[in-house]
């Protein structure tokens, strides 16, 4: 069961990894009002969301304890990444306002993830 544990966590890290990446691409454009939200970013949320989900089920199921205030800390951060993105995915360009509360939540949700214990 660890082995399945840690090949969810490294595919959870490579959503965050696809949605932060994505963020990172369009800082240069925010500036000048033209920055979008690209694909990779929806596609990184969502995997968050299912490999996270599987991720609770599993360490349940194994009978690990899980923090279930702070999963749902995580949980309603991501929530509002997702909104944002998937509203916002279709439009050529972004207000910087919101392509910045996306970047900025799911830093927090990184840092909630490494440093709340």
């Amino acid at each position: 069961m660890d082995v399945l544990i840690h090949a969810v966590v490294g595919l959870h890290i490579l959503g965050i990894a696809a949605l932060l990446g994505g963020f990172l691409t369009q800082l240069k454009v925010m500036g000048k009002g033209e920055a979008r939200m690209v694909p990779a970013m929806l596609h990184g949320a969502l995997t968050m969301l299912v490999t996270g989900v599987a991720l609770v089920g599993l360490n349940q199921a194994d009978d690990h304890t899980v923090n279930t205030f702070k999963i749902g800390v995580k949980l309603a951060l991501l929530i509002v990444i997702l909104g944002l993105v998937y509203v916002k995915r279709d439009e050529e360009k972004v207000e910087a306002a919101a392509l910045g509360t996306v970047g900025a939540l799911t830093a927090a949700n990184v840092f909630i993830a490494v440093l709340w214990v």
